[in-house]
């Protein structure tokens, strides 16, 4: 073996200890994949909000985004949420929820049945501050709606089969 040869290897043994003795001082450590975005589940929303809100965006939200992914299903409760903050909207849920021809579900009565847990839970985590739209206060579902109205607002986001508008 050539002198190059074995400064290399004895490099390599050098290398291969000196990584040993930091992984075993240290400890080893995974990779950490930071977490979604979903705000921990915290309670603050019950200082503003009631039960009866939680439970009608529950509603909402089953009837307008069952089997939407979660965080589209949040998106939705979201949108109602940043409608009730909104100057040209009501100030309440269930003043947003019951505005006229604001919701279909209203409408043919979808929003009258339970709320499922996964609704409630996505509920919740837009009462808590989740807002995975980035804003938004319409959303539609471009293969259901004929709305040139609702097509033209600016898209800020796209959550399964929903379209999220400004």
């Amino acid at each position: 073996m050539g002198k190059l040869a074995k400064l290399l290897l004895g490099l390599g043994i050098v290398a291969a200890v000196v990584l040993a003795v930091v992984v075993f001082r240290r400890g080893w450590q995974e990779p950490t994949i930071p977490p979604a975005e979903e705000p921990p589940q915290l309670e603050s929303w019950r200082q503003i909000f009631s039960e009866t809100d939680l439970d009608l965006l529950a509603r909402v939200v089953r009837a307008e985004a069952e089997g939407e992914p979660y965080d589209g299903q949040v998106a939705v409760a979201a949108v109602i949420l940043n409608r009730v903050k909104h100057p040209e909207f009501p100030n309440t849920i269930p003043g947003v929820v019951y505005e006229p021809l604001a919701f279909s579900v209203v409408a043919n009565g979808e929003v009258n049945k339970p709320a499922n847990a996964s609704a409630v839970q996505a509920a919740h985590a837009a009462l808590n501050g989740w807002d995975p739209t980035g804003g938004a206060l319409y959303f539609y579902n471009p293969s259901k709606t004929r709305s040139a109205w609702i097509r033209s607002r600016p898209v800020l986001k796209t959550i399964g089969g929903h379209i999220f508008a400004g």
